[in-house]
């Protein structure tokens, strides 16, 4: 080989596997080819690492620099800088869902940002490392986020590809989370440095795995990868275009080597050649014992040997692939690794899975199709997962990169990705002062039905990157320097009666040919309220859309009697009557006069209204100073001339609020000021707007039973 034809930028990945050290050079040439320039692999000659972790850290370096001092050699130069994988045993994932109210369904005036979507993805984020902190029942141990995936999103309960821009009232997410131990990251790092080595990219070997064995175009069906290496079996599986979960069982090739061990009384390494001379097409196995006694089996009978082993593993297998795939097979597995090549594994794994063998299938020298080798080397399952950690250093830069957050140092696992907000939430920053708080909701119930309004928002965190202003998403690099000052709650949630969607203030009833305009009756916890009232939280809410005869009789002041038709059928005096609807009626003979008299009017008898005293002026210059903006006058300085009528007692309507006038034998708008509390005293704008019946008056206006009155300063 020519290594002056070698390109000097070069990746250097190592499989720092529980048997072996595979070391593997290569570099890109273009986005469709990966070249292979050296590969080397090394043997562990004890049990330095068992199920992928590193048990003896100076053992291991000592593979690793064999390894490396042997790729030197092939290429004629240093190598400094590798790319490693954490092994499947210590990966951790989870699956979560999360739901974020956003107010009530009739209150949905804002649409979803991406900084929601965001917060509620880090809400699952978190959600996800509690709970592996609570399988773990560890507090001493630390957990790294490496990386996690939206499966996913909801609005109002139904599943939608993207929530950004959309209303609604609830939003939800299913996201997948990985996780690695410190201890695991701590442990690779030290056996590559003791090697003279410094990590350039870390990723995980089942992501490695994938990235090879089942490009992007095969994820949208529903296939699971399995790397069976010697201590463990990593499992993925896709759909749908993404990777839906990760999984791992702690059994691989080594609990196959262990049956040989003790079948043939030998070493593990020489088990270790029993079974794979039991691969090939050998008549005869030799080897010696720990005796020393020359021995010989065949592939048939150690294959005869192993085979509850490797049922045994399928099986395991198996059932993870149905748990992490929702109790149903999947369409098709891929498996890579040296521990794949074990009899009959395959078709052990198809049956279990109940699929044909043909859809169980090692992937080797079909899925390298786009790998050059400059080595003579074959095609093997063994190399997917050494090429594909070189492969994900040019999709990724991951490692640990350290930042200041609020002049606390913080160590983060660099997925190329890695926002001020990943930064601020590892340094223990609570998730409520990073993202706008929103005062308190608002819960009640109208006509039976629970309600919700949303508190106001409050301000977002303030937040600069290296001195400027930057926003929770912004990218950051090593070293960088972020303050961070936590956001702040908005005003609690507040609604008046008046302000509900189904609020309308008056409900109109033909009587007799003419329009009866009435309040709408509203009831919170029983007592009727106007529409001014202040919803409280919990508060039971009613309106009401009808009157029952009573209730219109009474708001009229008419006595009751039989003989009343609505829409013209004959109705009780609980009937209901809705708005637009007829009510007539023919009271002959009797003194309660349906529409009461107006001044000027002829009243019951023949009797003619008697001229207004000299109070009635006193009235004019109440309104004339309200005009005026001089308003002095308290109420009930306007009384009418005593003349024949009887005092009598009127219901009126005030702004909503049922008010009922007595002591005089007729009534002006200025006695309303001895029933209802309305302040003319003090200035509360430019001037008292008085309307009756929907009309323009003043407080000289005579009022009648039944009148709707508003009074109220218009600024």
């Amino acid at each position: 080989m020519d290594t002056k034809k070698i390109p000097d930028q070069l990746v250097f990945g190592l499989d720092i596997g529980t048997r072996s050290i595979v070391g593997t050079v290569g570099y890109k040439p273009n986005v469709d080819n990966f070249v292979v320039v050296a590969q080397s692999i090394r043997y562990h000659e004890t049990r330095a690492m068992m199920d992928g972790q590193i048990h003896d850290i100076s053992k291991v370096a000592e593979t690793i620099s064999e390894v490396r001092r042997e790729l030197e050699h092939q290429l004629d130069r240093k190598l400094t800088r590798v790319c490693i994988a954490a092994a499947g045993r210590v990966l951790k994932t989870v699956t979560v869902r999360v739901e974020e109210s956003l107010g009530d369904e009739n209150f949905q005036d804002e649409m979803i940002s991406a900084e929601t979507i965001h917060a509620l993805e880090m809400i699952g984020i978190e959600k996800a490392y509690e709970e592996i902190r609570r399988e773990t029942r560890d507090d001493t141990i630390d957990f790294y986020c490496v990386g996690y995936t939206v499966v996913r999103y909801y609005l109002n309960g139904h599943m939608i590809t993207n929530l950004e821009g959309h209303k609604g009232s609830k939003i939800a997410a299913e996201i997948l989370a990985t996780f690695l131990p410190q201890e695991v990251i701590d442990g690779l790092y030290a056996a590559t440095e003791k090697a003279g080595l410094e990590v350039d990219n870390l990723t995980l070997e089942p992501i490695a795995a994938i990235n090879v064995a089942i490009p992007e175009k095969f994820r949208l069906l529903n296939i699971a990868l399995v790397d069976v290496g010697a201590g463990t079996s990593d499992i993925c599986i896709t759909k749908d275009g993404t990777v839906v979960a990760y999984g791992m069982i702690p059994a691989a090739g080594d609990a196959v080597t262990d049956v040989i061990v003790q079948r043939h009384l030998v070493d593990f390494a020489t088990a270790e050649e029993i079974k794979i001379g039991a691969s090939t097409k050998k008549k005869q196995i030799i080897y010696k014992d720990i005796m020393g006694i020359t021995a010989k089996t065949t592939p048939g009978q150690v294959i005869a040997e192993t085979k509850d082993k490797i049922h045994e593993i399928a099986k395991m297998i198996a059932e993870k692939i149905l748990e992490l795939n929702g109790g149903k097979s999947v369409s098709a597995v891929f498996v890579v690794g040296g521990g794949g090549k074990l009899p009959t594994f395959t078709r052990s794994l198809a049956d279990r899975l109940k699929l044909p063998p043909e859809r169980v299938a090692l992937r080797g020298e079909e899925v390298l199709g786009a790998i050059t080798f400059l080595t003579d080397v074959k095609k093997d399952p063994m190399l997917v997962t050494p090429i594909g950690i070189c492969l994900n250093y040019y999709e990724k830069n991951n490692n640990f990169i350290f930042v200041q957050v609020n002049s606390e140092r913080v160590k983060l696992y660099d997925n190329s990705r890695l926002t001020i907000v990943d930064a601020v939430l590892a340094v223990g920053f609570p998730n409520d002062g990073l993202f706008p708080k929103r005062g308190r909701a608002l819960e009640f119930y109208l006509n039976g039905k629970r309600r919700m309004v949303r508190g106001a928002e409050g301000e977002a965190a303030n937040i600069s990157l290296n001195g400027r202003p930057a926003g929770i998403n912004t990218p950051i690099e090593a070293n960088d320097v972020i303050e961070i000052l936590a956001s702040t709650a908005g005003a609690e949630a507040a609604l008046m009666i008046g302000e509900l969607p189904e609020y309308k203030k008056t409900i109109e009833f033909t009587v007799n040919g003419k329009t009866i305009t009435c309040p709408k009756f509203v009831r919170a916890n029983g007592e009727f309220v106007s529409e001014y009232y202040d919803v409280k939280m919990g508060d039971q809410l009613e309106i009401q859309d009808y009157y029952t005869l009573r209730q219109l009789f009474d708001f009229m002041d008419v006595m009751y009697r039989e003989g009343v038709l609505v829409n013209h059928v004959p109705a009780g005096e609980d009937a209901r009557v809705y708005d637009k609807f007829s009510v007539d009626y023919d009271f002959s003979g009797g003194t309660d006069g349906f529409f009461p008299v107006r001044p000027q009017q002829e009243l019951p008898g023949g009797i003619k209204e008697p001229e207004v005293s000299a109070g009635l002026k006193e009235a004019q210059e109440v309104d004339d100073a309200l005009e005026k903006g001089q308003a002095s006058a308290g109420g009930g300085q306007v009384v009418a001339q005593e003349t024949a009528l009887p005092v009598q007692e009127i219901r009126i309507t005030v702004n909503a609020t049922p008010v009922v006038l007595k002591g005089k034998k007729e009534y002006r708008v200025v006695d309303i000021l001895d029933f209802y509390d309305f302040d003319v005293k003090t200035a509360h704008g430019s001037r008292v707007v008085v309307k009756v019946n929907g009309s323009v008056s003043n407080f000289t206006t005579g009022v009648a039973r039944g009148d709707f009155v508003e009074l109220y300063w218009e600024e």
